[in-house]
Formats: structure tokens, sequence, C-alpha cells
């Protein structure tokens, strides 16, 4: 099945303005999510969609494939259905643009469980929780999934609620999962998704994939073993230039 990747990215974030090209490492943040989504095995392009010219001039600064977007777009998913149209693609993976630290093989993992499960219209991944701090958390998305890793539920509320005693983080396999913003998409669920009004349970969630589940859809879940941290403030940036700083000096004290 022909995949491409697609990582959406815009100038004005809200909580980090301009990030993609925040540029503390040498490379671009765009860069660097780039370069770790080429080396995924499924995808026979990597287009980086973008609503602006000083991200386009970057992207191209270093090699990448960049794709004009118009700036209106309320979301991540209606950008990459304006760039889907143009693509002759089964297989979409949506990359966040604020992921430089992206496991090749969790993109790699997204397209095989459309390929594995020809019922499932779109694909995503989640972790195990490990904290009651997590599970109680509004901005850590929880999901719900039946017996066959189909999505039941997401929502910011602590899902499945323990209604006697407490959670078992510990029990495997894992009841209470956090789920993480990484879809692969059919690309006729995906355009049919941008042409849907938004469900009610998404509006009052603020969760884009309920709209899928609300009319009746199916999200194929895949558990994976842990989660690359993304770059939501500049705190988080921080961290990410000082992992990236001493995986290069621990490369160069190897060799």
């Amino acid at each position: 099945m022909r995949t491409a990747i697609v990582i959406p990215a815009r100038y004005g974030s809200t909580r980090l303005h301009a990030k993609a090209l925040l540029k503390s490492t040498g490379k671009y943040l765009i860069q660097h999510v780039y370069e770790q989504a080429i080396q995924a095995r499924c995808a026979e392009r990597v287009l980086i969609a973008t609503d602006d010219m000083r991200i386009e001039a970057a992207v191209r600064s270093f090699g990448g494939e960049v794709v004009m977007t118009r700036k209106d777009h309320p979301s991540g998913t209606d950008r990459i259905a304006e760039v889907a149209r143009g693509l002759d693609v089964d297989i979409l993976v949506n990359v966040q643009g604020d992921e430089p630290m992206i496991d090749p093989a969790a993109i790699d993992r997204l397209a095989d469980l459309l390929r594995d499960n020809p019922t499932a219209e779109v694909a995503t991944l989640a972790v195990p929780i490990t904290s009651v701090e997590v599970y109680r958390n509004p901005n850590c998305v929880k999901v719900v999934c039946d017996q066959g890793g189909r999505a039941l539920y997401f929502s910011r509320s602590p899902i499945p609620m323990v209604r006697d005693g407490e959670p078992d983080f510990q029990k495997r396999p894992a009841q209470f999962l956090h789920h993480l913003g990484l879809y692969a998409y059919r690309k006729p669920t995906l355009l049919q998704l941008a042409a849907t009004p938004p469900a009610t349970i998404e509006q009052l969630e603020k969760l884009e994939q309920l709209r899928l589940l609300a009319g009746g859809g199916t999200i194929q879940v895949g558990v994976v073993g842990h989660a690359a941290g993304g770059v939501d403030t500049f705190e988080d940036y921080q961290r990410f230039v000082q992992a990236y700083r001493h995986a290069k000096q621990a490369i160069r004290r190897a060799a």
C-alpha cells in the first residue's frame, strides 16, 4: 500500500511561537522531525505541509520536500487533507511537527496497523500509563479499547474510571493507556473526515479523533513501550537540546 508521511508545521503555534524554526542545535526543529521521519521504511514520500513562507524556505534549505497550504485550516488534519488530495497514495501518516525524537519504528508501526487490519480506517498509538499524575491529568488523553485493540473512546478524564479502590498501573496487559497524537489514515477516510462537521463529543472534549468514532468509524490502537517527548514549551525545547547534545557527545566518545 502506497504511503506518504505528512508533517504539518505552523509558524504561529500558540504556546511556543515559531517553534518550527528554533535552531539551537544547529538544525531547525522541523529538520529534526523530518530526518527522523525519512528513516521510516513504510513511506515513499515525506512532505512538510506549511502555510508560512519562512518555514517553506527553511525546509528547502535542508533539502526537504515542502508543500504550501491554505492559512485558514482549523487543524493539522485539515492541512494534511489538503495535501492528500494531490497525492496518489493509499495511506497518509500524520507526524506532528514538534516531535524531534519520534521513533521511525513507531511510524512504521502505524502503517502496519492499517495493513494488518483491513477494517480499520485510522490507526494510532498509545503507551501504558504508569502514574496517577498522568491518569488524572486532563492534558494527557486516555483511550479505552476493545479486546481487538479498537478504540472505544478517548477522553481527557481518567478512563476507565476505577469505582472501587485504586488503578493498578503494573497489571499487564495494560488497562490504562495514554494516547499519543500520531495517526495513519486511509486516504478516503481522511478526506471524508475533513469534510465532516465536528461532532458534539469532539467539541466537548476538544479531541478531533472523536469525530470518527461518533460517526461509527474504526480506530485501531497499537501499544508501544515509550513515547517520544514533544516540544510544546520553551522548557521542552531546552530539554530536547540538552538530550541532543548529550547524544552527540556519546557518539563522539564511542568513535
